[in-house]
């Protein structure tokens, strides 16, 4: 029957379209089809090699889950009103189909174990695209460092604590610590995707089955790398997907963080960058405007990632073993974390990879005098005063210099303690050159660091190749 759900044989009475309405997840699991007709075709395959069905059987039920694939890939899939969720209208197409035979398709299994099933699946497959997507990103960003150059004569600009200019720093350098930021999301991605790497079927609704299925025959044949170890926890575990929305929430931080800074620079008070007409907006109102609508979404979606983890973390707190429905709660979120972040990561390496950065902007703004009062006070050290004085002795110039607008080279050159030969401190260009620790921003640790971010970017892009998770 069509117009009855599949579990409708120990009710007297039809379903209430209140009910039907409020408990329906159709219209967002649709997306489920292909993995629930994956698990499908490997627990027929299940039933078979246990002896449960024969061959035969489950060469017309998967002939007959393969005829609704090419349906639902075409468009031309049916849904009818009683299609609770995906799952339940693929298993009734099949029944039609297949007749008597479709109808043991769901023969030792529960939508318990075949949900947790599919969308683990689509997890695999999905936050390994997003792990490509960030990846791609972090392309985009260490091309545009190499072009700014990590020598002696590369762009420079401004590094900022508090805001405030600090010293200034190869822009080479300030783009690479965002690719570092965003491996460790990529890796976070790999990690997840290890774990969840589990294959719930078998489980059944809690408990197991009584029939002879073999749960570590299914699971290879869904390339899990093994299977569950409880039942229980196999139906009722959604970890998974709690550990996906606080990887993408994460990755969310850190694109608003990107986005805020280009926000900055592209404004005309910084000037650092111009965007692409492509990847800009304008006003309805104001003829001459150009908006960097792409940072500032990147920026404000990221309460939105946020949002989707918490609001899943506050579903699954009171949560008893082991499957309640409340669990249905887990896919829309998933799901528009998921979309939200692929097309932030998209349209961010999009507009950083056409944008054009005014180099001279950021030279001039790193020149300033006092962004080289770190070096003074180093150079005191260097000479044998202990820090706190060089910094209490070079902080007194500086304030001199502000309240009585004078250059602070001069009040250096007629400084006893610092003198003519420390004023080069000051020279453009010089406070960038003297950083020299590893993992500093001057140019000797930069040439090291552009040879370490490329084999990082390397192994990254080994260990997603090696998930075999293609869409």
């Amino acid at each position: 029957m069509t117009d009855q759900p599949l579990w409708h044989g120990r009710f007297e009475a039809s379903p209430a379209e209140s009910l039907l309405k409020f408990t329906e997840s159709l219209s967002f699991d649709k997306q489920l089809w292909r993995d629930d007709i994956v698990g499908s075709i490997a627990h027929v395959r299940g039933l078979a090699q246990a002896e449960i069905i024969t061959l035969a059987e489950s060469e017309k039920i998967i002939l007959a889950l393969n005829t609704v694939a090419t349906e639902m890939s075409s468009g031309k899939f049916e849904f009818v009103a009683s299609d609770e969720d995906i799952h339940t209208a693929i298993e009734r197409r099949v029944t039609q189909i297949a007749g008597d035979t479709g109808a043991k398709l769901h023969t030792g299994r529960s939508r318990n174990d075949q949900v947790a099933t599919a969308l683990r699946l689509w997890c695999k497959r999905e936050l390994a695209h997003v792990a490509k997507l960030t990846l791609d990103l972090c392309d985009v960003l260490s091309t545009r460092a190499a072009e700014s150059g990590w020598g002696a004569d590369g762009v420079y600009l401004p590094g900022y604590t508090h805001m405030q200019r600090a010293q200034p720093v190869l822009l080479a350098h300030h783009f690479a610590a965002h690719v570092w930021a965003m491996m460790r999301d990529v890796d976070r991605l790999t990690q997840t995707i290890e774990r969840l790497d589990v294959s719930p079927l078998g489980a059944g609704a809690l408990a197991g089955s009584s029939l002879p299925l073999d749960a570590d025959f299914v699971a290879r044949e869904l390339g899990f790398s093994r299977r569950f170890n409880n039942s229980l926890d196999a139906v009722s575990d959604r970890d998974f997907v709690a550990e996906a929305l606080f990887d993408i929430a994460l990755i969310g931080v850190h694109l608003s963080r990107l986005g805020e800074e280009w926000v900055l620079w592209t404004t005309q008070e910084f000037g650092f960058a111009i965007l692409d007409d492509a990847y800009s907006t304008g006003s309805s109102m104001l003829p001459q405007k150009k908006n960097a609508d792409i940072a500032e979404l990147a920026r404000g979606k990221s309460g939105r990632l946020i949002g989707n983890l918490t609001g899943l973390l506050a579903t699954l707190k009171a949560m008893p073993l082991s499957y309640n429905r409340d669990l249905q709660e887990d896919k829309e979120p998933l799901f528009d974390s998921v979309n939200q972040v692929s097309l932030a990561l998209q349209a961010l390496a999009g507009m950083i990879a056409t944008a054009k950065i005014n180099a001279p902007a950021m030279k001039s703004a790193a020149d300033s005098e006092l962004l080289g009062a770190t070096d003074l006070a180093e150079w005191l050290v260097a000479r044998g005063m202990p820090f706190r004085e060089a910094h209490a002795h070079v902080g007194a110039l500086v304030s001199k210099s502000i309240r009585d607008s004078v250059k602070l080279s001069q009040l250096v050159a007629a400084d006893k303690k610092l003198g003519p030969d420390a004023v080069s401190l000051l020279n453009p260009g010089v406070g960038v050159a003297r950083r020299i620790t590893k993992g500093g921003s001057g140019p000797v640790p930069g040439v090291a660091q552009s040879a370490e971010l490329s084999a990082a970017l390397t192994v990254m892009r080994t260990r997603i190749a090696a998930l075999n998770n293609t869409r």
